[in-house]
């Protein structure tokens, strides 16, 4: 899967789990700041991630992401890695 291929799912998930509106969803983007995104609905997020790359996701690995590209280059690595557990 290819770094914008994890973004448009990525963005899909966000607009579709949390409403957040499209034109608000870059790169650059703080997913809590910006996104407005809280501990909880990050958990969210990494279960629908798991769902989508079809491996265990370790919640340790995405304390240091801040943004939208951050989270795209970890599930990125995680998958090239063949997962995290």
């Amino acid at each position: 899967m290819t770094k914008e291929a994890i973004f448009e799912k990525t963005k899909e998930i966000l607009v579709d789990t949390f409403e957040i509106a499209p034109e608000d969803i870059t790169a650059e983007a703080l997913l809590q700041d910006d996104l407005d995104l809280d501990s909880i609905d990050a958990v969210d997020l990494i279960v629908k991630l798991q769902q989508l790359t079809g491996k265990k996701v370790d919640p340790e690995a995405f304390k240091k992401v801040k943004t939208i590209q951050d989270l795209i280059d970890a599930i990125y690595e995680m998958m090239e890695s063949g997962g995290l557990s």
